[in-house]
């Protein structure tokens, strides 16, 4: 999973939060992200691009660090 924009990501299903750790070190939690989407989110090959596609216009957001 090379990414220029994401360094790492977990999803926690039971909250559906999905926590993305950018390259930078800030890390969000992405609010109410449903399954199909943090499932479609590992497979797609650029992972900046589907995050300011789908994930930051649709979701609400907490700026962990």
């Amino acid at each position: 999973m090379p990414s220029s924009v994401v360094n790492q990501y977990i999803y926690f299903p039971e909250t559906e939060i999905l926590r993305i750790i950018y390259q930078s070190g800030a890390i969000y939690d992405y609010l109410k992200v449903p399954q199909p989407i943090s499932d479609k989110f590992k497979t797609v090959r650029s992972k900046g691009r589907f995050l300011n596609a789908v994930i930051k216009p649709k979701f609400k957001f907490i700026k962990i660090k």
